[in-house]
């Protein structure tokens, strides 16, 4: 799983998540509560906690059922994350929050909201990242320059395959697989996975590699910033697309303009989205893995569109000394900050890309 780089191999080591506080996450859920209902929103901020464990003891402390405490994203354990939580109180009880004691949990905010919080219901998550050890800090400015300005590859981060890169004892970078993808492997090969979360995770995996494949192979073929006959192209900041009947100079151009973005496939059911050329092209690579796009289609999915192109919002850095650099930068949901900091250095040691999944999966 050598997917390629935008800008090349980083020349640049660090370490990563060397203290709690060298990673920092705070979501945006895009709304505020309307101050009325039968909901609590809490916005929490925890530190060296997972999201599922926090949740339990809002059930334990409210003595309400687990289904009635929801959130709209997990977060890692190894992190000083700011996130919401929803409490479902039928007939609008109230809580004495001043008494929540848990170790690790500062309560910010409460407020009352009329729906409840949907996992997924987020807009965007701010990181600030601290890197240590840096070997070049010039290098490491001079990609976050180029990243500022030309985004970086949509990948799926390494840790939804259960996977981490680190430097072995000779200065090559290596890879160790982890249970997600071989729980994939039972999928396309016809053994079933009684746990529903497990299951889920396999499914996951399998169908972000199949995209990561696309975005790597187009980087590969020169194509990933650049308009081909057919290409799907996603209107920014929305879910809407629509195909290119040619690959002339004004759709270019809005692609440069970032008013558009091209996707590739999320692998299900059904007609691909993309004609022409880039039909060819995705119908060609998933001719190279049918176990993978047969199992997606057994399994009920159907075919959608992810942009294969992500830029960072409001990219900064702070060069603390000549060794450590503060990165910040938010990013949409479902984005991943591995995507990010995949191009900017290689990790020297084998945590640094196993803590930094944003939403949806378990930690």
């Amino acid at each position: 799983m050598d997917w390629a780089y935008w800008y090349g191999k980083p020349v640049s080591t660090a370490k990563f998540k060397q203290v709690l506080s060298d990673f920092k996450v705070v979501e945006d859920i895009g709304f505020s509560p309307s101050g009325e209902g039968e909901h609590i929103f809490l916005l929490i901020e925890k530190t060296q906690l997972n999201t599922a464990y926090v949740a339990e003891q809002l059930a334990a402390f409210t003595g309400l059922p687990l289904r009635n405490i929801s959130y709209a994203g997990r977060k890692d354990k190894f992190s000083i994350s700011t996130q919401w939580f929803g409490v479902h109180c039928p007939g609008k009880k109230s809580f004495a929050w001043d008494e929540f004691d848990l170790k690790g949990v500062v309560i910010k905010s409460v407020s009352r909201h009329d729906k409840k919080l949907k996992t997924g219901a987020l807009k965007r998550n701010a990181f600030t990242i601290v890197l240590r050890d840096v070997s070049d800090i010039s290098a490491v400015q001079q990609r976050l320059d180029n990243i500022a300005t030309g985004g970086v590859p949509n990948y799926f981060g390494s840790q939804r395959f259960g996977e981490v890169r680190y430097l072995d004892e000779a200065g090559q970078q290596c890879t160790k697989f982890g249970g997600n993808l071989t729980l994939a492997e039972n999928l396309y090969n016809g053994k079933g996975i009684k746990n529903r979360n497990k299951r889920s995770v396999a499914i996951s995996a399998l169908r972000s590699w199949l995209f990561n494949t696309y975005i790597s192979e187009k980087i590969r073929q020169e194509t990933f910033a650049t308009v081909t006959s057919g290409d799907v192209c996603i209107l920014s900041g929305s879910n809407s697309f629509f195909t290119a009947d040619k690959a002339d100079a004004s759709i270019q151009q809005r692609l440069v303009d970032r008013d558009i973005v091209l996707s590739a496939p999320m692998w299900g059911a059904g007609e691909l989205a993309a004609n022409d050329d880039a039909a060819v092209f995705e119908q060609t690579l998933a001719a190279h893995y049918p176990e993978i796009t047969n199992c997606l289609v057994d399994l009920g999915l159907k075919q959608e569109r992810r942009a294969i192109h992500l830029w960072p919002e409001n990219l900064v850095h702070r060069v603390i000394d000549t060794q450590h650099i503060e990165v910040s930068f938010g990013l949409p949901k479902g984005c991943f900050a591995t995507s990010i900091l995949r191009e900017v250095v290689q990790f020297t040691t084998n945590d640094a890309t196993d803590h930094c999944a944003v939403n949806q999966l378990p930690e």
